[in-house]
C-alpha cells in the first residue's frame, strides 16, 4: 500500500509541481527557498497522512492546500525563525480532504507558469543558471536529471541551483511578466526553456516511458501563451511550429510491444495531421516575415519529415542544406551530429561516420548518449562489428530511459547474431 502511495505521490509531483510552486511563489514575492520549503512540507505530510486515510480524490488540490497553509505559517514568522525552524517539529493535525479549501485568489493564475519562466530568465542570472532554475522550478526536475541535460556533474548543477535561487532573493528580482519593452532581452532564454520542457517530455531522461505527455503538453501550452503575448514574432511562431510537428508523431513512437520505434519505421497513418497542418501553416507565416532564426530552421527540418509520404521519399539533400543554415545561426556539436545523420542518409554511412569522428575528437559530447548510439549505428552499417559493439555498450552505459536501453540492447543482440 505504501509503495502505491509513493507512486501516486510521484505522479502528482511530476504532473503538478510547477503549477503548485508557481502559485506559492506569487504569494511570497518569488522567494524560492520559502516556497520550496512549504511545498516540501506538504509532500512529506501527504505521504504520512495518506498512509492513514488513503489517497484523496484530488491529490493536487490536497497538496496545494497544505502547502498554502505551511507558507502562511512561515510568512508570519521573522525570516531568522523560518531558517532556524526545527525540521523535526510535529505536524499539526489536518482535516479530511473535503474540508481543505483554498481561497480562489490563491490558486495559480493561467499565466503563473509563464511568469515563473520569465522570472527565472532575468538577465541578472547566467544563461545556464536561467535554464537550470526553470527546469527545477517549473518541472520539479531533480539535479541529476538536469545535470544530464547540461552534460555536467550533479554536484556542479546542485551548486548552480543554490546560487541562482539566492541571487533571485538577493537581487530582489520581481516575480512577474516583465514590461513588454523588456521581453526581447529574455526571449531567447525563454524560448530555449520552453523547448527543453517539451524535449524532456518527448524523450524522458529517466523512467519506464519514452515520453512524458504532460511535459509535451506543457511545452505546447507555454509556446501558445508566448504566441498570444508576441503574435508577430517569427521565432515564437517557429518554436510553436517545431513543437507541433514533433508532437504530431507522439502516437507512433512506441509500438504495441512497448518498444521504441525509429522515425524510419513509424506508421505514418498514426501521425496527427491536424498538428502537421497547423505547424506547417505557422512555419510559412514565420518564414514570410523575413527574419529567419534557428527555431524556424528546425521547424523546416521537421516539416520535411512531416510532408514526406514515406521514409524513402524524404528529401535529405534539402535537410542537409537546412542544417548548414542552422550551423551558421547556432553552431554546436549537437547540431553538427544531427547534420551528420542527414549527410549519411544523403551520401552514405561512411560520410556520416567521418563527420561523427570529427565531433568525437572535439571531446564535448563524450557523455552524450546519442553521439555514441549514432556512431555505433554507422559502424554497424559498415560491418565494423567490434567497434560498433563497443560504441553500443558506451551508449548503453549512458542510457537511463528503459525503452532506449531495451532498444540498444536489441542492437547489441543483432550484432551478436549476425
Amino acid at each position: 500500500m505504501k509503495e502505491e502511495l509513493r507512486e501516486a505521490l510521484e505522479a502528482c509531483y511530476r504532473a503538478e509541481y510547477g503549477s503548485l510552486l508557481a502559485g506559492l511563489l506569487r504569494r511570497c514575492a518569488g522567494d524560492f527557498e520559502l516556497a520550496e520549503a512549504a511545498l516540501s512540507d506538504a509532500f512529506t505530510t501527504a505521504l504520512e497522512r495518506w498512509s492513514e486515510s488513503g489517497l484523496p480524490d484530488r491529490p493536487g488540490a490536497w497538496i496545494r492546500t497544505v502547502a498554502d497553509r505551511r507558507l502562511t505559517d512561515r510568512l508570519r514568522q521573522p525570516r531568522e525563525e523560518r531558517l532556524e525552524e526545527a525540521s523535526a517539529a510535529p505536524q499539526p493535525e489536518l482535516p479530511l480532504e473535503h474540508d481543505l479549501v483554498i481561497p480562489p485568489e490563491h490558486f495559480p493564475h493561467e499565466d503563473d507558469r509563464l511568469r515563473l519562466v520569465f522570472t527565472c530568465c532575468h538577465p541578472a542570472l547566467s544563461q545556464d543558471a536561467q535554464v537550470a532554475l526553470t527546469l527545477n522550478a517549473l518541472l520539479g526536475l531533480r539535479a541529476a536529471e538536469i545535470a544530464r541535460a547540461f552534460l555536467v556533474r550533479e554536484v556542479t548543477l546542485s551548486q548552480r541551483l543554490v546560487r541562482a535561487k539566492r541571487k533571485v532573493r538577493a537581487a530582489a528580482i520581481p516575480y512577474r511578466l516583465p514590461p513588454r519593452e523588456l521581453f526581447a532581452e529574455r526571449l531567447g532564454a525563454v524560448l530555449r526553456i520552453v523547448y527543453l520542457v517539451f524535449n524532456e517530455g518527448y524523450v524522458a531522461t529517466f523512467g519506464e516511458r519514452l515520453t512524458r505527455g504532460e511535459l509535451c503538453d506543457e511545452g505546447l501550452r507555454l509556446a501558445r501563451l508566448l504566441k498570444e503575448l508576441l503574435p508577430e514574432d517569427p521565432e515564437v511562431e517557429g518554436l510553436l511550429a517545431l513543437l507541433l510537428l514533433l508532437d504530431s508523431r507522439r502516437n507512433a513512437r512506441v509500438g504495441e510491444d512497448e518498444q521504441l520505434v525509429l522515425l524510419s519505421d513509424q506508421d505514418r497513418s498514426l501521425w496527427n495531421t491536424d498538428s502537421i497542418a497547423e505547424g506547417c501553416r505557422l512555419l510559412r507565416q514565420a518564414m514570410g516575415r523575413g527574419r529567419p532564426g534557428s527555431y524556424q530552421l528546425q521547424a523546416a527540418i521537421a516539416s520535411m519529415h512531416a510532408v514526406a509520404p514515406d521514409w524513402e521519399a524524404t528529401d535529405w539533400h534539402t535537410i542537409v542544406d537546412l542544417y548548414d543554415g542552422l550551423m551558421k545561426l547556432q553552431p554546436s556539436p549537437v547540431v553538427a551530429l544531427n547534420r551528420a545523420v542527414a549527410v549519411a542518409m544523403d551520401e552514405g554511412p561512411q560520410k556520416g561516420l567521418d563527420l561523427v569522428e570529427e565531433i568525437v575528437s572535439g571531446g564535448q559530447l563524450e557523455n552524450y548518449l546519442y553521439l555514441h548510439s549514432t556512431r555505433a549505428d554507422f559502424l554497424r552499417q559498415l560491418n565494423r562489428k567490434p567497434e560498433a559493439r563497443a560504441a553500443y555498450l558506451r551508449a548503453l552505459e549512458l542510457a537511463d530511459n528503459a525503452l532506449e536501453r531495451r532498444f540498444l540492447s536489441g542492437r547489441l543482440s543483432q550484432l551478436e547474431d549476425a
